[in-house]
């Protein structure tokens, strides 16, 4: 079941560079029709092995924060641009060091840094909260919910900070189409047009799952055409996981059957809670190759993981032949909002990190041991 003749040891995040790069040509022709540069943004795909076959494509990375920015500029190169809700004071100078574009969340937060970050030498904006939500089900990723700390509303917005600012940041999606950023800029026009002429630039965020097949990428080019010929701006655009979507795995393997309540329960080396925490904050029922809905196979089983966690459960999934001890199962889709969330708790062993290569051969990038668990601790 799985990766047959793998020598990997699990669990083992894999990652396929054929298919990353699918993506990054994808990505590089939108940019290139559009006009347009496209970041990587490093919270939700951070394995900086593979930046230097990224930057080939892309213009620079996004951080939230001193720790990504100095990653994206240290590993990656291009622009590195920053947005965090608010910056501390004892590490906005060496943000200053590796970032070229700072993002602020509030009027005062500009107040408080912009003149620092201008006198540094650096281009400056503030995060735009249009109040037009587009999501449905997931109000934990909606930067427009009611109550929302992200962005700066109409009503909060002091207009003497404008002379200062060289941009303004516009994120309010996830996981959507295009048609969903249609809504939301012709939200942010009514709102906030007219203070975009004169701009340098207009970053449209992240959230735009470009490379997913369905997606409508000729009415993007449009919508950003039509930005940059309408207020003189370079446009922006950041996705993360359209960066990886479908790029990568999860291998896992079978411990342990048990049985309970009439449900056969395969207990894995990969927990839900430790190594995919997406699986039961959104929550979602991930992938897995040749694998069915519950009944739809003979074989259904539930799966879980390793920990103490009564709820650290990944789903239940069918199969056309029986689990057992050592059978091996693929999660898909998995080198997005995985190995930057990862955890230890329980003492769980991080899963490695390899690299499918075009030629088919896999190299292990990265292992670890019980030194990576005790030095988080004291």
């Amino acid at each position: 079941m799985g990766e047959k003749g793998a020598a990997l040891r699990t669990p083992c995040f894999l990652l396929d560079e054929e298919k990353l790069i699918r993506n990054l040509e994808i990505l590089r022709e939108v940019s290139e029709k559009a006009g347009c540069k496209i970041l990587l943004a490093q919270k939700a795909f951070s394995m900086f092995s593979v930046y230097p076959l990224i930057r080939r494509y892309l213009a620079g990375t996004t951080a939230s924060g001193l720790y990504e920015a100095r990653l994206g500029a240290e590993e990656f190169g291009g622009e590195t641009h920053v947005f965090s809700p608010a910056y501390r004071e004892d590490e906005f100078e060496e943000l200053l060091r590796y970032a070229d574009d700072i993002v602020f969340n509030s009027s005062n937060q500009v107040r408080k840094y912009g003149e620092r970050a201008k006198a540094a030498g650096k281009s400056i904006g503030l995060r735009l909260n249009p109040e037009c939500s587009t999501q449905e089900g997931h109000a934990i990723y909606d930067p427009c919910a009611p109550g929302s700390r992200l962005g700066t509303t109409l009503a909060e917005l002091d207009e003497d900070i404008l002379p200062l600012l060289d941009g303004f940041h516009i994120h309010t999606l996830c996981e959507q189409n295009s048609d969903a950023l249609e809504v939301t800029v012709r939200a942010a026009e009514e709102k906030f047009g007219k203070f975009f002429r004169g701009r340098r630039w207009l970053n449209l965020g992240g959230g735009h799952h470009i490379t997913r097949e369905d997606y409508d990428r000729e009415r993007l080019i449009r919508i950003v055409r039509r930005l940059r010929e309408t207020y003189g701006a370079e446009i922006y655009l950041e996705p993360g996981e359209a960066v990886v979507l479908n790029a990568g795995y999860l291998v896992s393997e079978v411990l342990e059957i048990v049985r309970n309540s009439g449900l056969q329960i395969a207990i894995l080396d990969t927990s839900a809670a430790c190594h995919m925490p997406d699986v039961l904050e959104m929550p979602y029922r991930p992938p897995v190759k040749e694998s069915g809905e519950p009944g739809e196979k003979p074989y259904t089983y539930r799966l879980g993981g390793p920990t103490c966690l009564a709820g650290d459960v990944i789903g239940d999934y069918s199969f056309d032949r029986p689990l057992q001890e050592g059978s091996r199962l693929v999660f898909e889709d998995m080198a997005l909002y995985t190995m930057v969330k990862t955890n230890t708790f329980n003492g769980m062993p991080l899963p490695a990190i390899a690299l499918r290569h075009g030629n088919g051969e896999t190299e292990i990038i990265r292992e670890f041991g019980y030194e990576d668990f005790k030095n988080r601790l004291s």
